[in-house]
């Protein structure tokens, strides 16, 4: 359904989405703080610095984004190697800094944390590991290598060796937490994002193959009388010919080519143009058409509605919208469950006075127990075993994808999905050798889709009033 190689999917991609631009202007902030700092200490509080070295540290900076900002365009988008060596100029700059206005005595030492964050949210897990070990690296050196504050009357300022040892382990702590707190929320809201993506566009696959199927068989119905007409003259033609042999063959070619267009156009499409009558079908007619494309994939698919095979009259069923949102989801359901059951599927219909409720299960292994929570997150499968994955569902990638766009696609038609092992579901399992297997209950996966029947079903058509004419496809 989707090209799951794209660059778009591929968990590096962030690493170049860091602009040089974004950098270079943190970095100017950075430097006017430092700045007004060293100015504040020097001549409000009286602290006696190397200015000359200080302002080294800070011309280094003022240099660096110059050249950056000359030499490269405004829309340049750093690789991961370069973001890494920028993130690391910062990191020795602040530290050097740091080095000559007290060390871990200075509070602003934890401005060095900074780069930290930056690399956990906008680059890979390499990367950030890179950058945490040298901020590890360079606090640990600030304790022990570094020029002690001292006032200009020769006071020294310095804190009790305990809380240089504390203020280093509040620094590689919170590097640590905000390193793992910044790269798992940026990495989830990633993961969503493509999510949501891919569900856009099995969305938008689905609307036009709609459109198009009602395009192809509305050209079908307008086409029908002219070839009705074609026949018939054929028809005539050839009961008068019959006493000239290749005109009467050229009349019976003609009838069958009409028969052959008719048929063409019939098998094309089956969905009719925007026809008002079919915006809203029973519920039974919307799951077979959801289920169509897999009822023929070795699989017995059985669509039950109150436990049986025999069908409610359709006028007693409830009406559903034909939404390509509830059919696209209800069919990747079905997908899910004929991909892992051993030889059944269960489609379960019923319905109350206040909700509808389909059931989608399968005879296979079911759930993982410990994925069980985790079922309808994007990309959940990346974390399972993959030679299992590939035994039960040869050739199989199984990123949890799919069942995402279901859940996405038919909680945005109201549903509520609830996943479960047939195990965890009171009553009969399975078949017994007497007992066919229409009355069976599935043993493997169960998804329950439950809508409010206020909010979903349609009005009966008899209090529908008229639908005016079909209109076009917009």
């Amino acid at each position: 359904m989707f090209d799951t190689h794209l660059n778009l999917f591929n968990s590096t991609a962030r690493s170049k989405w860091l602009r040089l631009r974004t950098l270079i202007l943190l970095r100017w902030l950075a430097i006017a703080g430092q700045l007004g700092a060293i100015i504040i200490a020097t001549r409000f509080l009286e602290i006696n610095l190397r200015l000359d070295l200080c302002a080294s540290a800070l011309g280094l900076s003022v240099a660096f984004n110059i050249i950056a900002t000359v030499v490269f365009p405004a829309n340049n988008r750093l690789s991961e190697q370069n973001a890494i060596l920028t993130l690391m100029f910062d990191l020795f700059q602040l530290a050097f800094l740091v080095s000559l206005t007290g060390g871990l005595s200075n509070p602003f030492v934890f401005l060095m944390l900074a780069p930290v964050t930056v690399s956990a949210a906008a680059l890979t897990l390499r990367a950030t590991v890179i950058i945490g070990l040298v901020f590890i690296s360079l606090i640990s050196l600030l304790v022990v290598l570094y020029v002690p504050l001292t006032t200009m009357s020769g006071e020294l300022i310095q804190l009790p060796n305990l809380l240089i040892y504390g203020t280093w382990a509040a620094l590689v702590t919170s590097g640590v937490f905000l390193a793992a707190y910044a790269h798992r929320v940026t990495e989830e809201t990633f993961s969503m994002s493509e999510a949501l993506t891919a569900t856009q566009l099995a969305l938008g696959r689905e609307q036009r193959l709609t459109a198009l199927g009602g395009v192809v068989a509305a050209t079908a119905h307008e086409l029908g009388t002219p070839l009705a007409t074609i026949k018939l003259v054929a028809a005539e033609l050839a009961d008068e010919l019959e006493d000239r042999p290749h005109l009467y063959d050229d009349a019976n070619l003609i009838s069958t080519q009409a028969d052959r267009c008719r048929d063409i156009l019939r098998d094309m499409g089956r969905a009719g143009k925007d026809d008002t009558h079919l915006h809203h079908a029973p519920i039974s007619a919307v799951i077979e058409e959801a289920a169509a494309p897999h009822m023929d994939r070795g699989k017995m698919v059985m669509i039950r509605i109150d436990g049986a095979l025999q069908a409610e009259p359709v006028s007693h069923q409830p009406e559903v919208p034909r939404q390509p949102e509830i059919i696209h989801g209800l069919r990747n359901l079905v997908q899910n469950a004929v991909d892992f059951a051993r030889t059944q599927v269960w489609i379960d219909i019923d319905w109350d006075e206040t909700e509808l409720r389909i059931h989608v299960g399968d005879d296979g292994m079911g759930y993982p127990p410990d994925l069980i929570g985790k079922i309808g997150d994007p990309f959940v499968r990346k974390r399972t075993d993959k030679r299992k994955s590939q035994t039960s569902r040869p050739e199989y990638e199984g990123m949890g994808l799919g069942l995402f766009i279901a859940k996405t696609l038919l909680e945005r038609s109201g549903a509520r999905l609830t996943f479960a092992n047939g195990s965890e579901v009171p009553g009969k399992r399975s078949a017994t050798p007497t007992e066919p297997a229409e009355f069976a209950r599935p043993t493997g996966a169960i998804v329950e889709v439950v809508w409010i029947r206020s909010e979903i079903e349609a009005i009966h058509s008899t209090v529908r009033g008229p639908l005016g004419e079909n209109r076009k496809f917009d």
